[in-house]
């Protein structure tokens, strides 16, 4: 007897969620990072704006 496919490790929705949450953390690290020349200050800053864009875009994107 066949073993049955096992579904998709990630909803449509989910992965254009974190898609979208990673651009905006890199375009925010990359800004961060040219504004101030620290690549630890950059990466705080990406990782902030990744965070808050993911919540954001959980609440915008329709799971319809």
């Amino acid at each position: 007897m066949p073993r049955p496919t096992p579904g998709p490790l990630l909803s449509v929705r989910a992965a254009v969620v974190l898609l979208i949450a990673a651009v905006v953390g890199l375009v925010a690290g990359a800004l961060g990072f040219l504004a101030t020349g620290s690549v630890p200050a950059a990466v705080l800053t990406g990782g902030g704006a990744a965070g808050g864009a993911a919540l954001l875009f959980h609440t915008l994107v329709d799971s319809r």
